[in-house]
């Protein structure tokens, strides 16, 4: 008997994706748990497994396209036997049909075969039945119906001042879209403005560098600001929480799972180094740049980008002075670091060079308050410019 498939519940608030590439063509044999397609979502590209074996009857999509989650995907029975949409979620017509008046299978079947939604039939049969008559008199209705004058939609190739192109707003880039959308519209955002004195973190890493450099691991300024960050995160546990708005309470993590945002061409993608509390600046490291290889080579896992607790964006390594940068919502907090370099400053009433490094905290004003914030950054700093502090951060926890 066939079977369909519809695109499935993955949690992680995800309610559409965009098929990607088609694995398999209609016609061809599929055996259980082969992918079938590649369905890009706000998360990442995922290869899709079918539950069943046979002949693809029916693909219901088509490459580009964008499908709901509990849309039919894919059509599987024996060959030459028609395809139906029976097997998983079931569509807002079909629920609604269950949940209305009661109707015989053969009513029902009769409905479907014509396209009727039962829930807007009214039955003329005992105590209110529908019967098959009513179905065919509301398919007469359906058809007697004027059908809507389609009008064409013309998009312009100019404007007054010359040519235009228009590039699909799909994938990474229509879920970063959607997602600072929602971050903006929720959180209260405010922005703080600091500069660390980084001589001690370039003379710590440089001592460092002989033995990464063995290990075969490219040592960064980012992991030793990953291990700052959380002993200041652990002084400060607002801004290691999320606000349960349905509850209304501040959930806050007793773990830190540190998202790394990476810039790819399609967009930004935010994978998350788990338990980074327990990891040395080594591991870290070599996490860091795996993750980002995964992610510009489209191969992340679901599982890498969920979990996040606190975010890191990287805006130094292309340059800049300053950023507000947009909330991961929904996390409470994220750190823009910004170019570290020379930058002329006083000190004691004279003129020096310094090696400094700006740092730009926006934060979620519902949760944490402007003086708490500036407090965070305080230790921040702490645990970058002081020696014994920058060296404190980098234990591993038990």
């Amino acid at each position: 008997m066939a079977k369909t498939f519809r695109f499935p519940d993955v949690g992680e608030g995800i309610t559409e994706g965009e098929i990607v590439r088609w694995l398999v063509q209609e016609g061809d044999e599929v055996k259980a748990d082969q992918s079938f397609a590649e369905i890009e979502t706000d998360k990442a590209i995922v290869e899709m497994p079918s539950p069943y074996a046979g002949t693809v009857l029916k693909l219901f999509a088509k490459e580009k396209d964008i499908v709901k989650v509990g849309q039919p995907l894919i059509s599987i029975g024996a060959k030459g036997e028609p395809p139906v949409e029976e097997a998983g979620a079931a569509p807002a017509a079909a629920k609604s049909q269950a949940a209305g008046p009661a109707a015989t299978p053969k009513v029902r079947k009769a409905a479907s075969d014509l396209g009727i939604d039962l829930a807007g039939v009214r039955g003329t049969g005992p105590e209110g039945r529908i019967t098959e008559d009513d179905v065919r008199a509301a398919k007469d209705k359906a058809m007697a119906a004027p059908l809507p004058k389609a009008v064409p939609k013309v998009k312009a190739k100019f404007d007054l001042f010359g040519s235009l192109e228009r590039i699909p707003l799909r994938g990474i880039r229509r879920a970063t879209a959607k997602r600072m959308r929602e971050s903006v519209s929720t959180a209260a955002h405010v922005t703080h403005f600091d500069e660390a004195d980084a001589a001690a973190l370039v003379r710590l890493r440089e001592t460092m560098l002989p033995e990464a450099e063995a290990k075969s691991i490219k040592l960064t300024f980012l992991p030793f600001i990953v291990k700052a960050l959380i002993a200041a995160l652990k002084l400060h546990p607002m801004l290691n929480s999320s606000l349960d708005d349905e509850e209304e309470e501040i959930v806050v993590k007793k773990y830190y799972n540190i998202g790394i945002a990476v810039d790819v061409p399609e967009g930004l993608i935010v994978p998350v180094v788990k338990m980074a509390d327990q990891k040395t600046v080594f591991d870290i490291a070599a996490e860091i740049r795996t993750l980002a290889e995964a992610a510009r080579g489209r191969a992340l896992d679901l599982a890498d980008l969920k979990g996040g607790t606190f975010s890191i964006t990287n805006v130094g390594v292309l340059g800049g002075e300053g950023a507000t940068p947009i909330i991961n919502y929904p996390e409470v907090a994220i750190l823009a670091t910004m170019r570290l370099a020379d930058r002329v400053r006083a000190e004691n009433g004279r003129m020096v060079i310094k090696k400094t490094l700006p740092l730009c905290l926006s934060f979620d004003h519902r949760i944490v308050d402007g003086a708490e914030a500036a407090r965070f950054m305080n230790d921040l700093k702490k645990s970058l410019e002081e020696k014994a502090a920058l060296e404190a951060s980098l234990k591993v926890a038990d």
